[in-house]
């Protein structure tokens, strides 16, 4: 079984180098790790009393490891979380945040709860989450990566200027479909013709 320090690494490795693309909302990372999550954790890393993109890039692999798993699955507490879900949520966290939990609520209520789409992983939300994992806890994983695919493609349908995260030139599938489906057992994969449909109305 992996462990949580390794699927950070994983993350670290799949997310790759320093970038500061504008039309990432994100704006400059390095690991996965922003410079807004450096200035809100306090972290100089240049030594040199402030937190800017000079600190994203002296930032190490081991440090953004050490990162995700203290305040991105310790702090949330997604140890809490069915085993089955917790590297998809893990993952889902680091990439966006508490949307990673809302999407985990909303696809619980869907499911039949009746949870307060907060972000925030409580004590009813990791109820709502054991009791749905106990008919099947890998069709839950996968629920939950497709609910993370269908975000993906809202926020590129909302948001002209992400496509490019989520459709490939040639119209293939963008590095975020790419990531979801790392969580999602192969026979729920879009095909190519799926994923061009989905993305049509781009033009």
């Amino acid at each position: 079984m992996k462990s949580v320090t390794d699927i950070a690494r994983e993350i670290v490795t799949r997310e790759g180098g320093f970038v500061n693309d504008p039309d990432d909302p994100g704006g400059a990372t390095k690991y996965g790790v922003t410079l807004g999550t450096l200035k809100r954790l306090g972290i100089d890393l240049t030594n040199d009393r402030r937190t800017d993109i000079a600190d994203v890039k002296a930032l190490t692999r081991d440090r953004a490891v050490q990162i995700f798993v203290e305040d991105y699955f310790i702090r949330p507490k997604l140890a809490d979380l069915p085993e089955a879900l917790q590297a998809s949520v893990f993952d889902m966290y680091v990439n966006a945040g508490a949307n990673g939990v809302k999407i985990l609520q909303n696809l619980l209520n869907d499911m039949g709860a009746d949870l307060q789409v907060d972000g925030a992983l409580g004590p009813q939300t990791v109820a709502a989450a054991h009791q749905a994992a106990l008919r099947d806890p890998l069709l839950l994983a996968d629920a939950y990566g497709i609910a993370r695919r269908n975000y993906y493609y809202r926020l590129a349908d909302s948001r002209p200027a992400s496509r490019k995260f989520a459709r490939t030139r040639d119209g293939g599938k963008g590095g975020w479909i790419l990531r979801a489906e790392e969580f999602i057992s192969p026979r729920f994969h879009l095909t190519i013709a799926e994923h061009r449909e989905r993305c049509a109305a781009w033009g």
